[in-house]
């Protein structure tokens, strides 16, 4: 099989196109003949070392693809065989095959062609985690979503608007009318504007920032009393394509630590909660179930990933350069051959 690797950290063009053998699936697995892959800011950070789970090098990126099962190990039903699906995989999927435990295995509908699908689970579930069973988002709540153009942000949009909430997203200005045609009720443009000053005394109910450092500071202070704060990630400490220790040094001593002590969000009625899938996958029931209703809501159109690029595998760094780029409307995905 053929496979992208990271043999040593650093930029793009670290990335190599690697033949190994064809895996075989342990008890309770399966192979999939992967067609298409996600990308995700997580194997960003894991090419440039910044990823404390990336496995020892070299190393296969990957979290979500879809494909069709081609073999399947002790224990699994052999009607599998044959059959189409999206799923989860726990690094490995920048390949033409991958392993994935049955369940975290989902039969993919009909309605979802197969680059579409591979876009489905990490941001799918991503969304559904922050504003069904954290921030359990209702009608008429007011959002604050950072990085609404990408992949996450715009799913997030999707299931927050299909509820009735209020959104606000920040994005560059080149994105703004396609948030706009999405249903997204107001977009600020970080690059040009000052986020802090342009939305206070709004008051949020609930702020999804990825961001870290200084924005955590500044979106904390934009909830209203009842309001939570979503963490899920440190992109701000990413500036480009190549790993900077003096940005991530700056975005880990600018996080308001003593801001988030328990004292001040008792007074403040508030909340900070953190989520990170990775650390989700001890608890595989739950998972399966949300992952069930994520592919239910893409299929009917509720939380629908857009796809910004489908590139060949072997293109791999050029998936990586646009979203370090930031220019990606939605997701990048990587497609095999067919």
């Amino acid at each position: 099989m053929r496979q992208i690797e990271i043999p040593k950290f650093g930029d793009p063009e670290v990335l190599r196109l690697a033949e190994r053998p064809t895996p075989e699936p342990g008890p309770g697995e399966l192979r999939i003949a992967v067609a298409a892959a996600g990308v995700n800011f997580a194997d960003l950070m894991a090419r440039l070392g910044l990823y404390d789970k990336t496995p020892p090098l070299p190393a296969v990126m990957g979290w979500e693809v879809s494909g069709t099962i081609e073999a399947v190990g002790d224990g699994v039903s052999s009607d599998w065989v044959g059959v189409d699906v999206i799923a989860l995989t726990h690094f490995g999927g920048y390949a033409t095959h991958a392993i994935a435990s049955e369940q975290q295995v989902i039969r993919r509908p009909p309605g979802l062609d197969a680059i579409t699908a591979a876009a489905v689970p990490v941001h799918g579930l991503s969304a559904w985690v922050l504003l069904d069973v954290m921030a359990r988002v209702r009608e008429g709540d007011r959002l604050l979503v950072h990085s609404a153009g990408g992949g996450l942000g715009l799913m997030v949009t999707q299931l927050a608007k299909s509820r009735g909430a209020y959104v606000v997203g920040t994005a560059s200005a080149r994105k703004h009318a396609a948030l706009h045609d999405m249903g997204i009720d107001r977009v600020v443009d970080y690059t040009t504007e000052d986020v802090g000053e342009v939305l206070a005394g709004e008051g949020f109910d609930v702020i999804l920032d990825p961001l870290a450092g200084e924005s955590w500071k500044t979106s904390f202070g934009l909830l209203r009393g009842g309001g939570k704060l979503l963490v899920y990630g440190y992109s701000g400490a990413v500036t480009g394509p190549t790993r900077r220790l003096g940005a991530l040094v700056r975005t880990f001593r600018s996080i308001p630590w003593l801001l988030f002590n328990p004292f001040r969000l008792m007074r403040a009625n508030q909340a900070v909660m953190g989520m990170e899938l990775e650390y989700m996958w001890g608890e595989a029931d739950r998972v399966q179930a949300w992952f069930t209703k994520v592919v239910e809501l893409a299929d009917s159109g509720v939380m629908r990933p857009v796809v910004h690029a489908a590139v060949p595998l072997e293109h791999a760094a050029e998936a990586h350069r646009m979203i370090h780029a930031r220019e990606n409307f939605g997701k990048v995905v990587l497609v095999c051959d067919g």
